[in-house]
């Protein structure tokens, strides 16, 4: 799995593509955080001892698209429970949060360890992997993670999905100021 830094930098990133600067309070960049991380409290399977390959395992339903068009609904909810907002505005909020909690498990897919993603469950709980995987696996627990091992993927999220990440921002940012300085 990419570390929660490479998730938070795809939310981030997907926050700063998607939403204009009044909609990007601290309740909407919480909920971006949080809809990207998620899905991958299921590492609590491991001191349940409910085998990887489970269900409910790590990297199963809770990585699933399902998964993520429910945690969607939630988090609309969630970022709209203080207004009276209707559905055709709540809309993009719902697709925005579908593609957050979608973007961890297809990262996941981009990684080069563990047993798969259950990305089609609770249909289809085959794990799938792309074929192409160059982000390095993250080791689970702190100590793993603080040795040469987790620099190195580090490294890796920092060229597989930081640098991505900023230039999609500023693709679609940079378009945007030149036309407003120079058309208007």
């Amino acid at each position: 799995m990419p570390t929660p830094f490479g998730h938070a930098m795809a939310a981030v990133a997907g926050g700063m593509i998607f939403a204009r600067r009044e909609q990007m309070t601290r309740r909407f960049w919480i909920l971006s955080l949080i809809c990207a991380e998620l899905p991958d409290l299921d590492i609590a399977a491991f001191v349940l001892r409910i085998p990887y390959a489970h269900f409910f395992g790590h990297r199963g339903f809770f990585h699933s698209l399902f998964f993520a068009g429910v945690m969607s609904l939630v988090f609309t909810s969630i970022y709209f429970s203080d207004s009276k907002t209707v559905l055709r505005e709540k809309g993009p909020f719902i697709v925005y949060f579908f593609l957050l909690g979608a973007s961890h498990g297809i990262l996941d897919t981009f990684t080069n360890g563990g047993l798969g993603i259950a990305l089609f469950s609770p249909f289809d709980t085959t794990r799938y992997f792309f074929p192409w995987r160059p982000i390095l696996v993250s080791p689970i627990g702190l100590r793993p993670f603080l040795t040469m091992q987790g620099w190195l993927v580090l490294l890796s999220e920092i060229q597989w999905i930081l640098l991505p990440s900023a230039g999609l921002v500023i693709l679609t940012r940079l378009p945007t100021k030149y036309l407003r300085k120079n058309v208007y």
